[in-house]
């Protein structure tokens, strides 16, 4: 990489930009043994290390949030939000690292990371005016004489843990709305991707933000999570993962009863109606499938295209996705970043053997690229069935499978056999069919004629094993209080 390209206008603050013959600088020490690497997954490089963690400094980072929480409470959802859209506006400066920061660690092109920073430092900017307006309610007393009224209250220690495909934004969307609330935030960030949520720490620390009430747990999953799950203090946990763990985690959470956000898997459905703009499906689908080398859980998983513009569809989305250049996303050229391990290659190598073997026919890509790094080409599959393992497996990665339909009847009964149900995407003109299918798919999100459909506004969630609860809107905030009822008798009785 051209070490030339990061700025250094915030070296201070960024451990990106410390730099040292390419390499990243280590965070600040702890009384850890051990170190754990972080590989660019574009090069195969390390870029750096970090402190591998566990039970001790996760126990230590509970007991100071524990007793952050009660200052961080009594600031007032004012000066909260003041040190919220500080923080913000320090993402705006040093926008450029933050995005290199992400490319170097996750490996998405320079521009996806970019709209990354805005992203994420949309939910600090939401949450920090959401927060002054969690209201509490009167009630029409059933009884005489008495007033009845609820108040939001911080539910207390939060923590998180968040994945590595969008490490800056999955950590503010929990955090934003944890911090507004009242509550302290622990955030364990995935060891592929810690160098996004240092840089996103020493920003807060320096919008204002006391440290432990915004406190980085890095390394030993497992370790990290028992003790998170185990503890009494810890009230309530946001996880973003695959829904394998998110299970592991919510029976963890049992024994302390904690509050539980889980956003799991997606394996999205693409639906494309018979009077649908093919212009529009086309550039939604290639959006949808290949936006962060297809690993995200609201990516097009499974497209089900009306008969009658099935042909033209697959012709024209191969010519598309055959056309993108897989690379280094420093380079400015590059469609298509890397998957972050080699296990994510063969998962896509096996679902494109598995379907070509079942009589799917492969119409471009379906192998891996040479060379460093963990690259798959662009791949498209058409005529997919429901026995195949891409139909029934989430694949998190460039293979988008092709089917068709011949009614939307059949459209919905094909994308709503799965376990999933994150988001799915329709496009079409008719009103009532796109209604029909807007009410029948099991899904908690729905894209109309949009690939776009994400942001702080958004009740961002999924039904059955895609998860529990909701980030985003006011209901993100929600997750991170309690409501407490009060009865006033007799108020109305003279004195």
């Amino acid at each position: 990489m051209n070490v030339d390209t990061i700025s250094r206008t915030e070296a201070e603050i960024l451990i990106a930009s410390h730099l040292n013959d390419g390499r990243l600088v280590e965070p600040p020490s702890c009384d850890v043994a051990s170190r754990l690497e972080v590989i660019n997954p574009a090069t195969g490089d390390v870029i750096g290390a970090i402190p591998n963690m566990g039970g001790r400094e996760t126990q230590a980072a509970i007991e100071r949030a524990e007793a952050a929480q009660p200052g961080w409470a009594a600031l007032g959802p004012y000066r909260r939000a003041d040190v919220l859209q500080s923080w913000a506006d320090l993402m705006v400066e040093n926008r450029a690292d933050l995005a290199i920061i992400v490319t170097l660690e996750q490996g998405k092109p320079l521009r996806e990371a970019e709209e990354e920073v805005d992203y994420a430092l949309s939910f600090l900017r939401w949450f920090a005016e959401e927060g002054k307006r969690h209201y509490g309610e009167v009630i029409p007393s059933h009884k005489d004489g008495a007033r009845l009224l609820t108040l939001r209250q911080p539910i207390g220690v939060t923590a998180a843990i968040t994945p590595w495909n969008w490490p800056l934004a999955m950590i503010t969307r929990k955090a934003g709305a944890a911090l507004a609330a009242g509550c302290p935030m622990i955030v364990r960030p995935a060891s592929e991707t810690p160098f996004s949520a240092i840089a996103l720490m020493r920003l807060a620390v320096r919008a204002g933000l006391p440290r432990d009430v915004f406190p980085l747990v890095l390394g030993d999953p497992e370790e990290i999570a028992r003790v998170l799950m185990e503890s009494r203090t810890v009230r309530a946990l946001s996880f973003t993962g695959s829904t394998l763990v998110g299970k592991v985690l919510l029976a963890q959470s049992a024994s302390t009863v904690k509050r539980m956000a889980l956003e799991l898997g997606g394996h999205a459905p693409f639906i494309v109606c018979a009077d649908a703009d093919l212009d529009a499906a086309v550039e939604g689908a290639m959006q949808t499938k290949f936006e962060a080398a297809g690993q995200s859980c609201t990516a097009l998983n499974k497209a089900f295209v009306h008969e009658s513009l099935y042909a033209e569809f697959c012709e024209r989305i191969a010519a598309r996705a055959g056309a993108l250049k897989a690379g280094n996303g420093l380079e400015p050229d590059t469609d298509v970043g890397p998957l972050m391990s080699a296990a994510a290659i063969r998962t896509c190598q096996a679902h494109v053997d598995d379907a070509v073997a079942k009589g799917a026919e492969l119409v471009v890509g379906g192998h891996a690229l040479s060379g460093p790094g963990h690259f798959f080409a662009p791949t498209v599959l058409k005529g997919v069935t429901p026995d195949m393992l891409v139909s029934r497996e989430e694949t998190f990665g460039p293979v988008l499978p092709v089917s068709p339909f011949a009614d939307p009847d059949q459209a919905v009964a094909l994308a709503n056999d799965t376990d999933y149900g994150l988001a799915a995407f329709v496009y079409g003109e008719n009103l009532k069919t796109i209604w029909r299918l807007m009410e029948r798919l099991d899904y908690g999100m729905i894209g109309v004629n949009t690939f776009s459909m994400t942001g702080p506004p958004v009740p961002f969630g999924g039904t059955k094993q895609s998860g529990l609860g909701r980030e985003g809107s006011y209901q993100g905030l929600e997750e991170f209080t309690e409501v407490k009822y009060a009865c006033l008798g007799a108020m109305g009785a003279e004195a």
